[in-house]
């Protein structure tokens, strides 16, 4: 019911907002003749944090130290390049169709970095570091598990920064409110008086922020059931995925940007559907113990469970003859690999 006015008349509720969250009117400063980015530092914080925590949780599984900078050398580039080619894949009209700009495909700075892409292109070079390294990618893949979402989730502020992905208009004690800004100059339009123009429709719902902290929910999720249950062969990854996929679900829903539709659904509503019920079967169908890593008495990598016991896994064989300062090889076997003179592991040349 609604509540009368002095003068006896009805009168709408309008909803009190706990929390108007502001966005920023600036996303670039320049130093000289350089651009800083805010969107790019969000990424650059994020892939940090993630190979930080990656590393921790290596060495806990006794791997040598930044045997996590060995597979990002490789895995990081191709998942940059990997999220583009999929917002490109999902996003054409904006780049090839009509009034479209090719070159503007380029521009990665402006935003446009699809998830999905980004573990594609990554899996890619981790498994191509893997491979040189002589260790299972699941190894690799369950350590970075928990800072996949630490690293989705300071993103996500760089599409604030570009006052982009927001949800349709909300009621809700929050919302946020987002302004008319131009990517190309990395800053709000301004109006007539010289103020930033607000977008009409405002307060938004702020799906930046949801799938930030659903995202270190994730982190959390992931962390404490891997230190429970001690998952392995890739299924922490797998959990990462499942409980990933479950909020990008929900929060693309909320989302009001252009998109390709497919059966009545975004097209990345589609995805994390699929992708949700591969990593389901992944996880309820593969078992198998926590991997470690063992080094030798003769600088070779083996893998093992937490006990000590040796895992035998599909690798390739390893060095089978002497390396370049004239040492002994490995074993050969599917489980060990030789140590560079730096500590990194190496994996046969062939």
């Amino acid at each position: 019911m609604l509540p009368p006015s002095r003068s006896g008349r009805l009168c709408p509720v309008t909803a009190p907002y706990l929390a108007t969250i502001p966005s920023p009117v600036q996303g670039v400063w320049h130093l000289g003749p350089f651009p800083l980015r805010a969107y790019a530092i969000c990424i650059l914080a994020g892939i940090v944090a993630a190979c930080a925590i990656t590393e921790i949780r290596l060495r806990h599984r006794g791997a040598p130290n930044w045997l996590t900078l060995d597979v990002a050398i490789f895995a990081v580039p191709l998942g940059i390049i990997g999220a583009r080619v999929y917002h490109l894949i999902t996003s054409p009209d904006d780049y090839f169709g009509a009034g479209g700009h090719p070159l503007q495909a380029l521009e990665i700075w402006k935003g446009g970095l699809g998830i999905w892409g980004a573990v594609a292109g990554g899996a890619l070079g981790a498994w191509i570091a893997c491979r040189r390294a002589g260790i299972p990618l699941s190894l690799f893949a369950d350590a970075l598990a928990p800072g996949l979402p630490v690293a989705q989730a300071i993103g996500r502020w760089g599409n604030w920064f570009n006052n982009e992905l927001y949800g349709g208009h909300t009621s809700l004690p929050w919302g946020l409110n987002v302004y008319n800004y131009d990517l190309d100059a990395g800053h709000a339009r301004l109006d007539a008086n010289g103020q930033p123009q607000l977008l009409a429709g405002g307060p938004f719902q702020p799906t930046f922020l949801y799938e930030s902290v659903w995202d270190l929910g994730v982190a959390l999720l992931v962390y404490l059931v891997d230190r429970q249950f001690k998952l392995g062969r890739g299924r922490a990854f797998a959990l990462y995925v499942l409980a990933y996929t479950a909020g990008r679900f929900w929060i693309e829903a909320l989302r009001t940007d252009t998109a390709h539709h497919f059966l009545g659904l975004r097209v990345n509503d589609w995805v994390s559907l699929i992708v949700f019920l591969l990593a389901l079967a992944y996880f309820v169908r593969v078992r198998g113990p926590q991997e470690h890593i063992k080094i030798n008495d003769d600088a070779s990598l083996q893998v093992v469970t937490a006990k000590g016991e040796p895992i035998q896994w599909r690798g390739r064989k390893l060095f089978d003859s002497s390396d370049d300062d004239g040492n002994p090889p490995g074993d050969g076997g599917g489980g060990s690999a030789d140590l560079g003179s730096h500590g990194t592991s190496r994996a046969s040349k062939g």
